[in-house]
């Protein structure tokens, strides 16, 4: 088939790319390898983020997961209608199929016996016994245990069936096995230290792709797994590049040097520009990602909660919102989505009156210095506000916000990181004093957040998880486990509801507003599906073709 729309590696792209050109030119040479008969062409996918973690387990962002997505699999995932669709296994597990009992406690799982690893190797139940295994252990670096800790006996039943229980009912387990990437115990199980493996630089997947190649600051390179149990891939090699400046980015889709602009997109004052492109669809993709202000809780500064209400009232989202995104996305007071049966309609609106911040900061003692920076107890009202270095838009928020905060006597610093520093150890243990950030915090349509809320889940204080604000409220801590034992979704939602009342009274972060991406592809790129459901555009890679 002509590609007249794929990326072509001719003498003025490789003079333009320089080194990066020879080398990607070098490494599809040394490749060597044909993809699937009906595999055509090769898409060039930019990321303003770049993707560093290549094991699906251990902590890492979104932008990963791009990567992840296609090289593994679950036991099945979930599709943009919310609805589980069966992947590695050869249905999903149900009450009324007799994959799990009435009382949530005993599961079977039956798997598809038609997969390989990317080595050639079988995949085999082992591989899931293995993988909810090294999520429970104590010494791997797991990016979540939540769910999988209360697995208990395993028992492999024979090479594609397999057998556990529950501690206890758990409803969110089918979300997080969505989520849960299958990884090879041929590959891992021998591991001296599970946390240092070769496998952390050349992953072994079952996914519609295998690992090519990376160049650190650059490139991914994926390759077309001929042997791929499922739907395609109908290409024979996608290519991830790393673009962090959001206006290159921009540059290098309306001139045709990426295929397509993923993570962080398009940014709303280009929006209408975009659309003019010629040979380009613009498509506002739906997102579960909430952009907010969070606090390390940790930090001094921020452990009197008359402070966060404080700050929350000199915030100006309004004018982010109308001015800075374009009224694109649309402001939230809730860490869930608003699309989401669980959304609490009744938490009150935010406010903007710095003069009610000043006069909430005078009550609770917080006095200007001589510097005119408040100060109580020794303790500077001073702090840094740090994101993804080279967004732009970001960047004019942290201004706005900035100014804001200092008409208060709040000293707010701009402290701005390359990604792979920012969404690193520096985030993920909670060696930040406050971040401006966008989150998805539930796993696919399941409003369980413990990942992110539970005092269990602090990677700084040992936890694994994702609460990396350090947020600790008991009753929090009693919901989130009353509201995962539970079945009957109006009942559930009533926890929910509750959850959502008290993190908006505590304020460990300031939701801002729901996302809405703006993302962009070339015309005749096909597949290309936003999932509300997931954190990441490539989810689907495996469907996507050049018309």
């Amino acid at each position: 088939m002509t590609m007249r729309n794929t990326t072509v590696m001719n003498r003025r792209t490789l003079l333009r790319t320089g080194a990066a050109g020879m080398t990607l030119l070098m490494s599809n040479a040394a490749a060597g390898r044909l993809a699937a008969q009906e595999a055509s062409g090769r898409v060039v996918i930019g990321f303003s983020q770049e993707p560093t973690v290549m094991h699906p387990h251990m902590p890492h962002i979104e932008v990963d997961e791009g990567i992840h997505f296609n090289l593994f699999d679950p036991l099945f995932i979930v599709d943009t209608d919310g609805n589980f669709q069966p992947s590695l296994a050869r249905e999903v597990p149900t009450v009324e199929n007799g994959g799990i009992s009435e009382d949530g406690l005993n599961w079977r799982v039956k798997l598809r016996d038609d997969v390989t690893w990317h080595d050639g190797e079988p995949f085999t139940a082992e591989d899931v016994k293995f993988t909810i295994e090294l999520n429970q252990n104590p010494d791997f670096n797991a990016m979540r245990r939540n769910g999988h800790e209360l697995v208990r006996n395993i028992r492999v039943v024979n090479d594609h069936e397999l057998t556990w229980e529950m501690a206890e009912p758990f409803a969110p387990y089918p979300a997080i096995l969505s989520w849960t990437f299958i990884v090879p115990a041929h590959v891992l199980a021998g591991a001296e230290d599970p946390n240092q493996t070769d496998f952390r630089n050349k992953p072994i997947g079952t996914g519609p792709f295998s690992f090519g190649e990376r160049v650190a600051g650059n490139y991914i390179l994926l390759n077309a797994n001929q042997d791929y149990f499922g739907e395609g891939p109908h290409l024979e090699q996608a290519i991830f590049r790393y673009i962090p400046d959001m206006t290159v980015l921009y540059t290098q889709f309306r001139t045709g040097d990426i295929d397509v602009i993923g993570l962080q997109g398009i940014q709303p004052d280009r929006y209408e520009q975009a659309q003019q492109i010629p040979e380009r669809e613009i498509v506002i993709a739906p997102s579960s990602a909430v952009e907010s202000i969070t606090f390390n809780m940790g930090k001094p500064q921020f452990q009197d909660p008359e402070v966060r209400r404080a700050l929350s009232l000199a915030l100006d989202r309004e004018t982010i919102v109308e001015a800075l995104y374009y009224g694109i996305p649309e402001q939230t007071e809730s860490f869930l989505p608003r699309e989401s049966y669980y959304y609490n309609e009744k938490l009150p609106s935010a406010a903007f009156d710095p003069e009610k911040a000043a006069q909430v900061l005078d009550e609770a003692g917080w006095l200007p210095g001589a510097d005119g920076v408040r100060e109580k107890d020794g303790v500077r009202l001073a702090f840094k506000n740090s994101t993804t270095a080279g967004n732009n838009v970001r960047e004019q928020a942290q201004q706005l916000i900035q100014q804001t905060y200092a008409a208060i006597g709040v000293e707010m610093e701009i402290s701005n990181l390359p990604p792979a520093v920012m969404w690193g150890e520096y985030w993920m243990m909670s060696q930040f004093d406050s971040v401006m950030v966008g989150i998805t915090f539930t796993t696919g349509p399941d409003p369980d957040v413990s990942n992110y809320l539970h005092s269990s889940s602090i990677p700084a204080q040992g936890g694994a998880g994702q609460n990396t604000w350090q947020y600790k409220n008991e009753r929090v801590d009693e919901l989130l486990e009353k509201g995962g034992r539970m079945f009957v979704p109006k009942k559930r939602k009533e926890v929910y509801d509750e959850i959502q009342r008290l993190v908006h009274e505590d304020m460990p972060f300031l939701p801002m507003f729901q996302y809405a991406n703006l993302r962009g592809h070339k015309t005749g790129l096909e597949g290309f599906d936003p999932n509300v459901n997931v954190r990441i555009e490539t989810w689907n890679l495996n469907e996507w073709r050049w018309a």
